[in-house]
């Protein structure tokens, strides 16, 4: 039996100065996402933050089809409606690839609507 080579620690570089966006070790990959753009509404929003998330979930070997878990932070619980209907658009159809999720309101910086935190599964280094 070959020996398989040891998982190492990857990560995604953030914005901020000790952050990252991502971070895959083993079969798992953690992201966090939001949309870069805070000048526009919840819709524009949240297209945007779910675009970043599958750039970050691409970049550490997994995809949404692979999401375990996601976290959902709004600035305002009134938003949910509007960002359910672009969720729902975004995850497809199919309940194999609907990942556990929660949604809260809370306080987030500046103008950020909504954020998001996320687990996915990626497949094993060749």
């Amino acid at each position: 039996m070959q020996a398989m080579a040891p998982w190492t620690i990857s990560r995604v570089p953030g914005v901020a100065s000790g952050r990252s966006s991502g971070t895959a070790f083993g079969p798992f990959v953690w992201s966090v996402a939001t949309a870069g753009d805070y000048s526009v509404d919840i819709g524009e929003q949240t297209q945007l933050t779910l675009k970043e998330l599958d750039r970050l979930l691409a970049e550490s070997g997994s995809s949404k089809d692979k999401l375990l878990s996601v976290f959902i932070y709004l600035a305002d619980l009134d938003d949910k409606p509007v960002f359910d209907e672009i969720w729902a658009a975004w995850i497809g159809p199919n309940p194999e690839h609907w990942p556990q999720r929660a949604c809260v309101g809370t306080t987030l910086e500046d103008s950020i609507l909504v954020e998001l935190v996320a687990i996915a599964a990626r497949d094993e280094p060749s």
